[in-house]
C-alpha cells in the first residue's frame, strides 16, 4: 500500500460544506475540521479570506492523507462536488 498526501486550497466553499462533501464520498466527521474515511483522512483549515477591493472570498485548505487506492476513489468524486463554473 502506497501512502499519499495532497494539499490544496479551495476558494468560495465554506468549511461546513466541504465537510459535507467529504461525508458524501464516504467519510465520517470526527471533528469540525477532520473527516475520516476508509483508507483516508482529511484535515480542514479555514484560511484568512482573500480580499479584492471590497470583495472577500473565503478559503479552506484541505489536506488529504491515505493510500493511493483510497485517494484515487475519493479525489474524482470530491472534484465533481467542488467544481465551479468559470474556475
Amino acid at each position: 500500500v502506497r501512502l499519499m498526501a495532497t494539499e490544496t486550497q479551495l476558494h468560495a466553499i465554506p468549511l461546513w460544506l466541504l465537510r459535507e462533501y467529504l461525508e458524501e464520498v464516504g467519510g465520517e466527521a470526527v471533528a469540525d475540521d477532520q473527516v475520516v474515511g476508509d483508507g483516508w483522512q482529511a484535515k480542514l483549515e479555514k484560511m484568512p479570506p482573500r480580499e479584492i477591493g471590497s470583495l472577500r472570498v473565503g478559503i479552506v485548505q484541505i489536506t488529504l492523507d491515505g493510500s493511493s487506492e483510497a485517494l484515487a476513489e475519493v479525489l474524482p468524486e470530491l472534484e465533481k462536488r467542488t467544481m465551479r463554473a468559470g474556475a
